[in-house]
């Protein structure tokens, strides 16, 4: 099939970028390595939009929290991935988790589906010369490529590692030592935790720190971690009670048999939709397989666990946008082409569809020799967009998840940390609203939406 333009990666950014050209009646040809013979040293399939590390979107929650107002923004253009999360989500409280293989297979199956467009199954290796182009091949991108891209830029590409936790079987989890609750009570009972006295966290604390770990090669030495998925050892390393004040606090949580918070609690949250595999939350690790076992076996009501996957790490690429990008994600030493998801430095599932999206949306109108203008900083997006192409600062570029920090702050008399948020997040809509109206229908789209449509059947 003859293309319109010309989408390397399926990831979750290409899959949306490839959905949002598709819907606006361009063709699209969407190349994927996995499924031609290459795979990634994480993903486990060839489906478009694998999760590779959590399970979760994170919150939901679009008045409160800047990432539930980013899925709200999505939803609103019509985003498939968000279509697809919602269609497969599990309980988890406030978040929005998802059957990570009903997931991939839903988002695989419309892609596939679509008339116009063809997934190739290939490996690229060069920018392509011509066409109009979207680069979204994620932080793993191909060795080939990434070295194509290095020489284009006159520049490395920066990297960090990232983990992934551990996923156990539910019915190996001892429920006579754990509980179903989510913190605070909000949401339902969704997750499972496990709690510890202080004997039993300082003895866990001391074996993450004597645990075997992973050993990076040379050039991977100096490679920095991305804080917001820091190794469960590395954190224990930076004290003994920094996990307890991380992702093993026992705050909000009020263990049944004594009515009182424990000490420090693990919690797993719910991975797919039958309920028979669970994540262990905030718990990506380097430590050796055989290490996990022997110390996540430590923990209460974890004593005889069954892995369906151990932890692991990666190294992770991204690319200096905000000195390599234009405002509209062009690639300005090759304006054909564009950078969608996270090789951008952007950080999460639902941040890399965000800018696939966008990324998609210019070059339609880019087609149409039309002027797409860029949703405003006071929205998710814009904010988002504006932080890649040149809010950040270069020399210490760092990937990052939307926050309220990367908008224009709050005119006006300061007000409460809560009602703060809301403010934020009444502006937002407010902004989006007045943006929608100014951006370029796709004109041969026509019914309803894509989350009307497939939540409908």
């Amino acid at each position: 099939m003859s293309y319109d333009v010309h989408i390397i990666g399926g990831g979750l950014a290409g899959s949306e970028a490839a959905w949002q050209l598709a819907e606006a009646g361009l063709k699209v040809r969407l190349s994927e390595m996995r499924g031609g013979g290459d795979m990634t040293p994480a993903h486990e399939s060839d489906r478009l939009a694998e999760m590779v590390c959590s399970n979760s979107f994170r919150s939901d929650d679009a008045e409160n929290n800047a990432v539930g107002l980013l899925h709200q923004e999505m939803r609103s253009l019509d985003s498939l991935i968000m279509a697809a999360a919602y269609l497969h989500r599990v309980p988890a409280g406030s978040a929005l988790a998802v059957d990570r293989e009903g997931f991939a297979a839903e988002v695989t199956s419309r892609i596939a589906a679509h008339v116009n467009i063809e997934v190739v199954r290939e490996r690229i290796d060069e920018l392509p010369k011509s066409g109009l182009t979207i680069i979204a091949t994620g932080p793993l991108t191909a060795p080939g490529l990434a070295k194509a891209i290095a020489k284009v830029t006159g520049s490395d590409a920066l990297a960090f590692f990232d983990a992934i936790a551990p996923i156990v079987h539910r019915d190996s989890i001892d429920m006579d030592v754990c509980w179903m609750a989510a913190r605070w009570d909000k949401g339902g009972k969704d997750y499972i935790n496990c709690p510890m006295t202080r004997e039993q966290y300082e003895a866990f604390v001391a074996a993450l720190n004597e645990g075997e770990k992973t050993e990076f090669k040379e050039w991977e030495k100096d490679t920095p971690y991305f804080e917001g998925c820091m190794p469960i050892e590395v954190m224990a390393a930076r004290g003994v009670e920094t996990l307890r004040y991380g992702p093993m606090k026992g705050v909000g949580l009020d263990d049944p048999r004594t009515g009182r918070w424990p000490y420090a609690c693990v919690q797993l949250r719910q991975d797919n939709a039958l309920g028979t595999l669970w994540n262990m939350v905030g718990f990506q690790t380097k430590l050796k397989h055989g290490e996990q076992v022997r110390i996540f076996r430590t923990i209460p009501g974890l004593e005889n666990a069954e892995f369906a996957r151990l932890g692991g790490i990666h190294r992770n690429s991204f690319i200096r946008s905000p000195v390599l990008l234009d405002g509209e994600l062009r690639l300005k030493a090759m304006p054909h082409v564009r950078f969608a998801g996270q090789i951008t430095g952007c950080e999460g599932y639902v941040e890399s569809a965000a800018i696939g999206l966008l990324a998609a949306r210019f070059t339609a109108a880019e087609v149409r020799g039309r002027a797409m203008p860029s949703p405003p900083p006071q929205t998710a997006m814009g904010a988002l967009l504006n932080h890649i192409t040149g809010g950040a600062d270069a020399e210490t570029y760092q990937p990052m998840n939307i926050n309220f920090g990367l908008m224009p702050p709050i005119e006006g008399p300061k007000a409460k940390k809560a009602d703060r948020k809301r403010l934020y997040t009444d502006r937002a809509r407010s902004a989006l609203k007045e943006w929608l109206e100014s951006v370029p229908p796709r004109d041969e789209v026509v019914g309803k939406g894509t989350m009307q449509s497939m939540v409908e059947g």
